[in-house]
């Protein structure tokens, strides 16, 4: 079955997932890590996409973005990951692949669900059992949305600003939200739909991106859907 391709629309934020291939680790060292997100600044410049949270896993990543261009969003994505490669293979001295086949994506609806996945993002070290608290992982956003240690790659958006006027009642209002545990309603919308590629908001939300795609983006369940969704429950 032919693929369907990605529903990229300037402005509305997108949750990306890359996994390392078969699930391997893509980073080795602090080195590795500080790169990828040296890169990920620059080239989030060079196409003018905004980053809104981040986490590195040993063998993901996920990212919370919002593009000025339809196509934004995989032109980062394709040199980061190319830029990416290269380093790790030249570093370690390997060939082939890092990255399991293309990234995942999921279109947000804001008003309903960007905060739950900024906050899916930020937990993740957490929920797999890494660390204790999100601020004690180093690899995360956390520290800049929550605790307000600057990070240079990330963009505020909007509802984050909306929290508070002040940059340190903000931090308080964010760190709220991380009082209570995602739902599990929650946490399997936001897989399922970056799982099957599928857009993340209420009804009227999903027919105003097939309107401006003209197309559909919610395809039906298929077999293998079940299965491929398990294989995310650990994130």
């Amino acid at each position: 079955m032919a693929r369907l391709p990605r529903p990229n629309l300037p402005g509305i934020p997108q949750h990306v997932v890359q996994r390392g291939n078969n699930r391997q680790a893509c980073f080795f060292a602090c080195e590795d890590y500080a790169v990828y997100l040296d890169r990920l600044h620059h080239y989030a410049k060079e196409h003018d996409v905004a980053v809104h949270a981040f986490v590195l896993m040993t063998n993901h990543v996920h990212l919370l973005l919002t593009a000025s261009s339809s196509d934004g969003v995989s032109r980062l994505m394709q040199s980061l990951g190319r830029y990416y490669v290269r380093y790790i293979n030249t570093t370690y001295q390997r060939s082939g692949t890092l990255w399991e086949g293309r990234y995942k994506s999921s279109l947000v609806e804001s008003d309903r669900y960007l905060l739950t996945v900024y906050r899916y993002i930020e937990m993740n070290p957490a929920r797999a059992l890494m660390v204790e608290k999100p601020d004690d992982y180093r690899w995360s956003s956390y520290h800049h949305n929550a605790l307000g240690k600057s990070i240079a790659l990330v963009t505020e958006h909007r509802l984050y600003l909306a929290l508070a006027s002040e940059p340190i009642q903000r931090q308080i209002a964010y760190r709220a939200l991380f009082d209570s545990v995602l739902v599990d309603s929650d946490l399997g919308l936001i897989r399922s739909s970056i799982n099957r590629g599928l857009t993340l908001g209420d009804e009227r939300f999903k027919q105003q991106i097939e309107a401006a795609l003209q197309r559909r983006v919610q395809p039906g369940q298929h077999g293998g859907d079940r299965k491929s969704e398990r294989y995310l429950e650990e994130v």
